[in-house]
């Protein structure tokens, strides 16, 4: 053998031997957090671009409020990334900053645009939202739809629509009457000689409480009193009284206003009290589109009360639309802290810890919550068109036409909906925002990440425009009402058409051969009808009952007002669904398999919580019931998979988020960080320092050591 030949053997050899050498593992590559966020939007199997025109009824609307969120982005007055650290004078003043570059807009855009953009304020700061619609939404409103048109277009003249020459709010509650508008105690007595009115407040529970903007902004406001003419009381009406001179600011004689204070949240508003004694206003000051009254001390009623109901629609309207949208930022800020943050392992073999969205009772905290801001969102865009349909049917129709009869039956529809769905949306979404902070974990304590002032802000939604138990209780009135006009054989309109079906529906049991047919919206459109029916049956039943045992109306209503509450609960949550069905089915066909499964969870999850109805009116089977617990879960799997690129659909910019752990990257530590050392720097004075060194300075006279008082063993 050759040298060359027996070198080339051993080089063979060792060549040989490092390929089947074992080789050290690979480290695994840790994924970081902006890597685990695009991972998650690779999971969409729909165009999120598509389903955001959807949401926003089409790409014009899409792209102007993305130039909304632009301008409010790069405005200075309304940077908000302090906002959890600023004091309350210095938020109202950042308010009132905000208004001169707003009120442009009143009159420069088209109210439909202009609602929209307020509606895009309202995301990043309701505070400031409130305080301009106490001015546009009620004093504004409340001149548009109570005065005269004579009177609408003297007010106009004096600048009320130009916010120039006054500023207006809206004193109805008073500190001993809320919801109760009609036991209002301030009094408006005619006056004859002079022509005038004479306001007034007779007591301490009289006085006027919880009026935004009165303790340092308005001049003007609608004041809800009740009319006296000639020692007769005929109500409460309203009534336009100057609160400041406008020029000087001075308060004019016999008001007397002042603040309230520090409130649970929103203190860009001004809440403030207010006093009359004995202050005089023109005859013509009264609002009189509704109930006259003539220089003669003449009072002329509206042939039909019901149609001053429209006003307070607006409002409620509103809310069911914000409950939509600001659930939709809580479940953004909790879903992409879920995509990226990671905690213990479920996979011993995982190199990571998992991630928070893939756990189980993760994704039945989150997905729920998640389909319910979309049937949020379908039903408030509903709710609106209900809305603007009775306002036209409304202005264009007289009292003596022949369609006012169904003009009426409308308008109680619109107003009991309203009632009850601005109760339930603000009561459901309230709850979502706070377990969406707990998902959070610790971290949903700090108030940087959102969620603690978000809950603060949209608390009140529950007790204003309407104080949420009593709106529920109305509705339930309505259904009751509803319920007895059906059994006397008289057609009920489409939002209660199931009590139209009494005799079929209310022994009706789920008629699917598999379970596997429950999954289909007929089904679970036909369960939420049947229990709906036995539930508004329970309480008409109960309403009767009372008035066979010798009760009056009223206290039969009060008797049976827990089944009303039942009642106007459950007919929420089948509305609701219907409106979310409905949405579904009008979808672009490549968006309807994803908002299908969405729409699905909302109405099995929504079943599986109020089971007990369904059981006990023997719709399903305890074994169905098991089966729609099941789905429940195995929805929320499949709507987490795709969690992120809903989220997205939303197009809720980062600052509009306004959360270090809802940013769209995914990298919630260090904005997370920088926005904590941004607002508390490192190394400057200390705010206490003086205290401490006090503190641990201090002379100690008596330092002798404690003695043991454990006695010796004798």
């Amino acid at each position: 053998m050759s040298e060359s030949t027996a070198a080339s053997q051993r080089l063979a050899f060792f060549q040989n031997q490092l390929q089947n050498a074992p080789c050290a593992a690979e480290e695994p590559k840790i994924k970081t957090t902006m890597e685990s966020m695009t991972e998650e939007r690779q999971k969409a199997t729909f165009d999120v671009r598509e389903l955001t025109y959807f949401l926003d009824g089409g790409e014009k609307f899409t792209k102007i409020r993305e130039k909304f969120m632009m301008e409010l982005e790069r405005d200075p007055t309304f940077r908000m990334y302090d906002m959890y650290d600023v004091t309350k004078d210095q938020i109202r003043e950042r308010t009132m900053e905000k208004f001169r570059t707003i009120v442009h807009y009143v009159s420069a855009e088209p109210v439909p645009i202009f609602t929209m953009r307020m509606q895009t304020i309202s995301l990043i700061d309701p505070g400031f939202w409130t305080r301009f619609g106490v001015h546009y939404g009620l004093f504004f409103g409340a001149l548009r739809g109570s005065a005269t048109s004579a009177q609408f277009s003297h007010w106009v003249s004096k600048g009320a629509l130009a916010l120039n020459g006054m500023v207006g709010c809206f004193a109805m509650t008073e500190l001993g009457h809320g919801s109760n508008v009609a036991g209002l105690e301030t009094t408006a007595t005619f006056d004859e000689a002079s022509d005038q009115f004479i306001i007034h407040t007779p007591t301490i529970t009289a006085t006027k409480w919880w009026i935004g903007g009165a303790a340092h902004t308005a001049t003007h406001t609608v004041v809800f009193a009740q009319l006296i003419v000639r020692g007769k009381r005929y109500g409460t009406k309203s009534f336009v009284v100057q609160l400041r001179d406008t020029h000087t600011y001075k308060l004019m004689p016999g008001v007397n206003i002042g603040d309230i204070g520090k409130k649970m949240g929103r203190d860009g508003i001004d809440n403030g009290w207010i006093q009359f004694t004995n202050v005089r206003i023109p005859r013509t000051n009264m609002l009189m589109k509704h109930t006259k009254v003539s220089r003669a001390g003449e009072v002329k009623e509206p042939p039909m009360a019901q149609l001053t109901y429209g006003a307070l629609i607006q409002g409620r309207v509103a809310m069911v639309v914000d409950s939509g949208n600001i659930a939709k930022k809580a479940v953004t800020i909790a879903g992409r802290y879920a995509a990226v943050r990671r905690q213990f392992s479920s996979n011993p073999h995982d190199a990571q810890e998992t991630k928070l969205i893939d756990y189980a009772i993760h994704q039945y905290r989150l997905m729920p919550l998640l389909a319910q801001a979309y049937a949020f969102h379908f039903t408030g865009v509903e709710t609106n068109k209900l809305y603007d349909d009775l306002m036209d049917k409304l202005e264009s129709t007289q009292p003596d036409d022949e369609t006012m009869g169904e003009v009426i039956d409308t308008l109680k529809e619109t107003h009991a909906t309203s009632a009850g769905l601005k109760a339930f949306c603000t009561w459901s979404t309230l709850s979502a925002i706070e377990a969406c902070r707990q998902t959070l974990g610790g971290h949903g304590y700090s108030a940087y990440t959102g969620l603690a002032t978000t809950y603060n802000d949209f608390a009140v939604h529950c007790t204003w425009e309407g104080d949420n138990t009593i709106l529920t209780l109305q509705s339930g009135r309505y259904l009751v009402s509803c319920y007895r006009e059906a059994l006397a054989g008289k057609s009920q309109p489409e939002g209660v058409s199931y009590l139209n079906h009494l005799d079929t529906l209310l022994n009706l049991g789920c008629g699917v051969k598999t379970n596997e047919e429950i999954l289909n919206f007929d089904v679970i459109q036909e369960a939420w009808g049947v229990v709906t029916a036995n539930v508004v049956k329970k309480a008409g039943d109960d309403f009767e009952v009372s008035l066979k045992a010798g009760m009056s109306p009223e206290a039969a209503y009060e008797e049976c007002s827990q089944a009303r509450l039942a009642a106007a609960k459950i007919h929420s949550y089948g509305y609701i669904f219907r409106r979310f069905a409905q949405a579904v089915k009008s979808a672009p066909e490549k968006l309807q398999p994803v908002l299908t499964k969405l729409c699905l969870l909302y109405g099995l999850y929504s079943i599986e919580q109020n089971a007990g109805f369904f059981l006990q009116y023997r719709y399903f089977t305890p074994s169905q019931m098991d089966y729609v617990r099941g789905q429940v879960n195995v929805f929320c799997r499949e709507v987490r998979q795709e969690y992120i690129p809903l989220i997205d659909a939303f197009n809720y910019s980062d600052y509009m988020i306004n959360s270090p752990l809802g940013v769209y990257d995914g990298n919630i530590y260090e904005k997370y960080f920088d926005q904590v050392k941004r607002q508390n720097p490192v190394g400057g004075e200390h705010p206490y320092l003086p205290l401490i060194q006090s503190l641990l300075r201090r002379n100690i006279e008596d330092d002798e050591p404690l003695e043991d008082d454990d006695e010796d063993d004798e």
